[in-house]
């Protein structure tokens, strides 16, 4: 098996909107149990949020995410960027349209001084997002 990096995101309390959300976006297999599955919370109030979720589409994009229970830190701004790079611009430029829906642009896609298109964008959940799309020859 290959070694990949994957994306791993933290939610409060809306995972799974957020994973079936990303899931419209990029398609894919998406798999998600509950901490009450694991047998991980003592809380009644957590057993149906998600403590591991993990979508993989078809080209490739995997990541993961779950809800942080209320026995570990968890801070909205302490979150990273994902990167979507390639060379198909129009799937790029369809990610980077249905992504932004509820959420807000921060730089709309145009050409880079690198001579890639590039934008970014935080979506309705918080997350940062970045597109390259390469500079066709």
């Amino acid at each position: 098996m290959k070694s990949a990096l994957n994306a791993y995101l933290s939610f409060k309390d809306n995972a799974r909107d957020a994973m079936q959300f990303y899931q419209s976006v990029f398609g894919g297999k998406l798999e998600m149990n509950t901490f009450k599955e694991f047998h991980a919370t003592e809380n009644p109030a957590e057993e149906n949020l998600i403590m591991h979720a993990r979508l993989e589409a078809d080209n490739g994009i995997t990541f993961m995410g779950s809800d942080t229970p209320s026995y570990m830190p968890y801070e909205s701004g302490a979150r990273i960027s994902l990167a979507l790079n390639g060379d198909n611009a129009e799937q790029l430029k369809g990610y980077f349209e249905k992504l932004s829906e509820g959420g807000t642009v921060t730089m709309p896609l145009g050409k880079a001084p690198w001579g890639a298109y590039y934008g970014a964008l935080t979506d309705k959940f918080g997350i940062n997002w970045m597109v390259n799309i390469a500079e066709q020859a």
